[in-house]
C-alpha cells in the first residue's frame, strides 16, 4: 500500500476542543451505565462505536476500556460511500471527516488507539465474534436501510445484558433512524430503558434491573429531569438535560504521540459486501417504577 504525506493534524488540547455533538447528558449517562457495568463483574465484554466522526463518544468510551478487552471503531471515514444515497449523506454532513484527524485526536487522550475497521458499518458483523461486545454505540448512517442493518449487527453482536445507544433517533432530519429503531421495538425485541433528547438506550436483555437502578440515580440529580411513560407495553424513561452538568471530561496526555503528518495506509476501496479493515493495534488493558408511573408527566 502507497503513503502520502500531508500537513501534521493538530491535537486537541482539551476535550472541549474535539469537534461533535455528543451533549452533557448523554456523557452523564455513558459513565452511568459503563460504570454499572464495572460494578457488575459478570457484565464482560467488548466496546464497539459504529460511526465516529472526529472521535469525540469514542474517546470518552476509550477511558472504560478494561484489560483483556477490545475497543472496536467502524467508520467509512474518507473512504468512497457503498452507494448513491450513502454518497450524497457524506458529502452533505461528513465533508471534513479523515482518519487521520480521529487519529490525532485519539490519541491526544490514549496512548493506544482503538482497532478500527475503515469500512461501511454492515461489514462489522463479520468481523466480530457474536455476542461479545457489551456496549454499543449506533452513530454511523442516518438513512433508514443502514440503520437497520446496524441494529441486526447490534443484536447479534450484542453480549446478554449489553447496551446499545442509539444516536439521532429523534431529530427531524433524521426520520430513518427513528423508523429504525422503533421498528426494531416492535418486531426485533428490542426494549428501551430511556431516552433523552439525541439518544435512545436499550438492551436485549432484562431491562427491568437497570431502570431501577436508574431511578435511584436520578432521583439524586438536580439537574436532569425525568418522567415515566407507558410506551408499547413497557415503561420509557424520558430524561431532559438541559440543564445537565457534563461529568469529568477525558484529559489529554502530557506525553501524547505527536503527528507526524504521515498518513495510515491507504485501505482499499470498500464495497456493500466487503471492505478491507485497517486495523490499528487493540487496547490493553420495582417499585420504583410504579412510583414514578404516578408522578410527573411533561
Amino acid at each position: 500500500m502507497s503513503q502520502t504525506t500531508s500537513a501534521p493534524v493538530a491535537s486537541p488540547a482539551r476535550f472541549s476542543d474535539v469537534k461533535g455533538w455528543f451533549w452533557p447528558a448523554d456523557q452523564l449517562l455513558f459513565d452511568w451505565f459503563l460504570k454499572r457495568q464495572d460494578r457488575a463483574p459478570e457484565q464482560t465484554g467488548d466496546l464497539l462505536e459504529l460511526g465516529a466522526y472526529l472521535g469525540k463518544s469514542a474517546i470518552f468510551i476509550g477511558g472504560y476500556l478494561r484489560p483483556g478487552e477490545e475497543f472496536t471503531v467502524c467508520d467509512l471515514f474518507d473512504s468512497p460511500a457503498p452507494d448513491d444515497p450513502n454518497s450524497a449523506e457524506m458529502g452533505r454532513s461528513y465533508s471534513t471527516l479523515t482518519r487521520r484527524a480521529f487519529e490525532a485526536n485519539y490519541r491526544a487522550f490514549h496512548e493506544e488507539l482503538p482497532t478500527v475497521v475503515q469500512a461501511p458499518t454492515s461489514v462489522i458483523a463479520s468481523r466480530l465474534d457474536a455476542g461479545t461486545c457489551r456496549f454499543i454505540h449506533v452513530d454511523a448512517s442516518h438513512l433508514y436501510e443502514h440503520v437497520h442493518g446496524d441494529i441486526e449487527a447490534a443484536r447479534e453482536l450484542a453480549a446478554p445484558e449489553a447496551i446499545v445507544a442509539f444516536d439521532d433517533f429523534r431529530a427531524e432530519h433524521c426520520p430513518g433512524v427513528a423508523a429504525a429503531v422503533w421498528g426494531a421495538v416492535a418486531t426485533m425485541e428490542l426494549k428501551l430503558i430511556c431516552i433523552t433528547g439525541t439518544k435512545a438506550y436499550g438492551t436485549w436483555g432484562d431491562p427491568e434491573p437497570v431502570r431501577a437502578e436508574l431511578l435511584d440515580w436520578l432521583a439524586s440529580r438536580t439537574d436532569l429531569w425525568h418522567g415515566v411513560e407507558e410506551v408499547a407495553g413497557a415503561p420509557l424513561i424520558r430524561i431532559d438535560g438541559k440543564k445537565a452538568k457534563a461529568p469529568t471530561p477525558p484529559q489529554p496526555l502530557r506525553d501524547a504521540p505527536p503527528e507526524t503528518g504521515e498518513a495510515s495506509e491507504s485501505p482499499e476501496a470498500p464495497t456493500a459486501e466487503a471492505a478491507a479493515p485497517v486495523p490499528a493495534p487493540p487496547a490493553a488493558r420495582r417499585g420504583l417504577l410504579a412510583r414514578a408511573l404516578g408522578g410527573r408527566r411533561r
